[in-house]
């Protein structure tokens, strides 16, 4: 679980905010919405069955060579997957080639390849050197008709006769429906129970169309497990958006393997995301994640594939998309700054990322604004910071403003205190005249206001003491803070 759903509290050292200073230590208290404990439950108890490289080269912009592929699959071994699944070596002569290379690779994770129900497809897999089978076929009416033309009867008996096969050669067997929510509940599980009888690993539930949401999931799920003692892998395509919470929901009704790709490339929009994935997970039980994964190698990977397939991650990625921890509001930056619980329920540092407090726009707030004067090494009191977030506010209901400008206007702030007032900067060198002419009926606008005032007059009292009393630094900034604090 989280630290905030178990107690456990990360060390301090663990998160920085914009790369700088210390992580505040999670909320140890426990929170309402941890897991409900059920005695069918493999939210703590699950493996993931990784098939970028079987899946993954279904998407669209996919081409893995040889290289890229033994690449991907070491990264994912690195990771700490518990299986990765290969393209079919019946597909291409290429692809039984690649499938005998990374079986020979010595990885720890367990090497699957995914074939149809079929003997001459089966016959070819088991002499590549995998550790299993995932054996596949459509059981849904409309891909018995349009697909594959077999009867249930066919599918049984094929079923049985692939299944003996690999299971003589010591091989781990799977046998999976295809299109298994829209086939008929009776035939599903009556195929299921059947080959869990003969000795297969597991049996396989696939959302081939993404139709499913969390309940039905759950339903089905629920259901299969009183009627199969063996493993129950499920792979959940996202064409409605549901692929996470359905995996999610399938441990919580008993399942045992849940599939994944990275950055969830595949068919069409692909299937459930291992770093989505993972993190959901993290949230049901931080400590059985952090012990089996290698979380801060996931970044490294989805850049790897991001990169082999020719996509940006997304903006809005679990944990590595650039605005996952990132924190703009005023009322949310000074929370964060504070306790990064109170907006953040994965701490970044699990994934060797750190949060950025966004400080650039009419949005900041003044306690966002001093966490940035203190990365910039400078001393200011509290009231001469929120009247340096007035003029950055101010500013950037003009243009546009980059990390740079807010800097360049902070220094200069700062510099202002002490010049003369003939000598002072501008706030941004660059301004057009435009941009002049705006901002400075902005500063008039301010000037008018009662609060601005006081505050101004507060800056030019603390300002005065600072450079006449030769009170300076840290702790003449924390003694102008403790006298101004009912002021300010």
């Amino acid at each position: 679980m989280c630290p905030s759903c178990n107690g456990e509290v990360p060390p301090a050292t663990d998160g920085k905010v914009n790369g700088h200073g210390h992580h505040t230590p999670h909320n140890p208290r426990r929170q309402p919405f941890a897991s409900v404990g059920d005695y069918l439950s493999n939210v703590s108890n699950f493996k993931i069955i990784e098939s970028t490289l079987r899946e993954g080269e279904q998407f669209a912009n996919a081409f893995f060579d040889t290289d890229m592929k033994v690449k991907i699959a070491k990264a994912l071994d690195g990771f700490g997957v518990e299986y990765i699944e290969l393209t079919s070596p019946a597909s291409s002569e290429q692809s039984r080639k690649d499938c005998e290379i990374i079986c020979n690779l010595g990885l720890k994770a367990k090497i699957l390849t995914h074939v149809r129900c079929h003997m001459d497809d089966a016959r070819i897999a088991v002499e590549t050197g995998v550790d299993g089978l995932d054996i596949v076929i459509g059981t849904s009416p409309q891909l018995m008709q349009h697909s594959h033309g077999k009867s249930m009867d066919y599918i049984r008996d094929t079923a049985l006769e692939v299944i003996d096969f690999v299971k003589s050669k010591g091989l781990e067997c799977r046998f999976s429906s295809e299109d298994s929510f829209r086939s008929d509940l009776v035939d599903l599980l009556n195929i299921y129970s059947i080959v869990a009888k003969v000795g297969v690993n597991r049996v396989g539930i696939a959302d081939t169309i993404g139709c499913a949401n969390p309940r039905q999931v759950y339903d089905l799920v629920r259901t299969l497990r009183g009627v199969v003692q063996c493993d129950i892998e499920c792979h959940f395509h996202n064409d409605t958006g549901c692929s996470i919470a359905n995996a999610y929901c399938a441990l919580e009704a008993g399942a045992t393997h849940i599939d994944t790709s990275v950055l969830g490339i595949g068919e069409r929009n692909g299937i459930t995301p291992l770093g989505g994935f993972v993190a959901r997970m993290l949230v049901a039980d931080r400590d059985y994640v952090r012990s089996k994964y290698d979380l801060t190698k996931l970044k490294a990977i989805e850049d790897l594939v991001a990169a082999a397939v020719e996509i940006n991650v997304p903006f809005n990625n679990y944990i590595t998309g650039f605005c996952a921890f990132t924190h703009k509001a005023g009322i949310h930056a000074k929370a964060i700054l504070a306790n990064p619980t109170t907006y953040e329920i994965i701490n970044p540092a699990d994934f060797g990322m750190t949060r950025y407090v966004h400080f650039t726009s009419r949005l900041t707030g003044w306690n966002a604004i001093k966490s940035r004067v203190n990365q910039l090494g400078l001393d200011m009191t509290d009231s001469q910071i929120k009247s340096c977030t007035v003029r950055i506010k101010a500013m950037a209901d003009i243009r546009h403003l980059a990390i740079e400008d807010t800097d360049a206007i902070i220094n200069a702030f700062y510099e202002n205190l002490y010049s003369e007032q003939n000598d002072e900067k501008p706030l941004l060198e660059d301004m057009t005249a435009d941009e002049k002419i705006r901002f400075a009926q902005k500063e008039a606008e301010l000037s008018q206001e009662p609060e601005s005032q006081h505050l101004d007059q507060i800056v030019d009292q603390q300002t005065n003491v600072l450079a006449n009393h030769g009170v300076n630094g840290h702790e003449g900034v924390n003694v102008l803070n403790g006298e101004t604090a009912t002021e300010t």
